[in-house]
């Protein structure tokens, strides 16, 4: 453990560079609060890796999430706050500091928000972790284009799934969308897909486990196996690629239990947004209670910087007293 010094030491440290983080820093660092992130992969979140954010006020049209993220990055440095590349390990309440555990050594700050969001739930399957990113995906946007001409199959049946299979024709030649039980998407995306279904672009296998993802002797994804529920029979499907989207899991692993979590691994917060720590702000998708809407995201950022604002003032009142 690294002794506090002047070097180490912030007034506040946000765990993550999401939208939520990224609009908290806005705010803090527009009233001259120094602050600083820490973003162990890049900024904006699972914003930056979204196509297109059909649902976020004041774009008619939509907006790309990559302009989005990169438009709260340069807004929130323009005022000050400070992007660093860091993996956080822990954190630990010392009272008035908070530590907080990095790869790159302990960092101190008086007030923390954590907003790390959440990560792609896995299928857990052979072939899915032998071939990841040689076949195996969770980012339409980011790999997506390496599959043009190509078959593929997206695993999953909610929103997210419907989402980017749509935005995967634009490369493959066809999609098998694998629903292990039944489409749980919007019915505005329902429909949409079965646009895509009926022009041959796309064939919904409702009912279809995922049970393995195989590669041939280039070690490269060629077919996916499955199995049709109602029946028993074995289903396999010749893919160029697999894109699995069957959800999220919460990024608070590395709390270690530091933080009061709910039985899916959120963080609790009360009111003011604060955790089980004096201190520790939680905003985001990784908070219980969270809508998991981009929009939800950012105004909760804005509301934990006013707090972490009142943490502060009443911090020093206590210390001049």
């Amino acid at each position: 453990m690294a002794e506090r010094t002047d070097k180490n030491s912030h007034t506040v440290i946000m765990i993550g560079a999401g939208p939520a983080a990224l609009s908290a820093a806005i705010y803090t660092t527009r009233e001259d609060i120094e602050t600083v992130l820490l973003e162990k992969a890049i900024p904006g979140g699972m914003a930056a890796i979204t196509d297109v954010i059909d649902n976020y006020p004041g774009f008619p049209k939509g907006v790309p999430g990559t302009e989005l993220a990169l438009n709260l990055q340069q807004q929130a440095e323009r005022f000050g706050a400070v992007i660093e590349p860091a993996e956080v390990l822990g954190l630990y309440d010392e009272g008035e500091w908070k530590r907080v555990e990095t790869t790159d050594g302990d960092l101190y700050a008086k007030a923390i928000l954590v907003a790390t969001g959440s990560d792609y739930k896995k299928l857990g399957i052979p072939g899915e972790a032998e071939y990841y990113a040689r076949g195996v995906h969770y980012c339409a946007t980011c790999d997506g284009a390496f599959y043009r001409d190509k078959r593929i199959a997206v695993v999953g049946g909610g929103n997210s799934a419907v989402q980017e299979a749509i935005f995967l024709t634009r490369f493959a030649t066809h999609i098998d969308l694998m629903v292990r039980s039944k489409l749980r998407a919007s019915d505005v995306l329902k429909k949409e897909l079965q646009e895509y279904v009926d022009a041959g672009k796309v064939t919904i296998h409702l009912g279809t486990t995922t049970d393995e993802i195989q590669a041939g002797e280039d070690k490269l994804v060629n077919n996916i196996v499955g199995t049709d529920t109602a029946t028993g029979k074995k289903v396999e499907i010749a893919v160029n690629g697999v894109f699995v989207f069957i959800g999220l899991d919460p990024n608070s692993k590395f709390l270690n239990g530091a933080l009061e979590l709910d039985e899916v691994g959120l963080i609790k917060t009360n009111e003011n947004l604060e955790s089980s720590i004096p201190g520790v702000f939680v905003a985001g998708d990784i908070r219980s209670g969270a809508t998991m809407q981009v929009a939800s995201a950012v105004g909760e950022g804005a509301t934990a910087a006013l707090k972490i604002r009142e943490y502060l003032e009443e911090l020093h009142r206590a210390e001049v007293a």
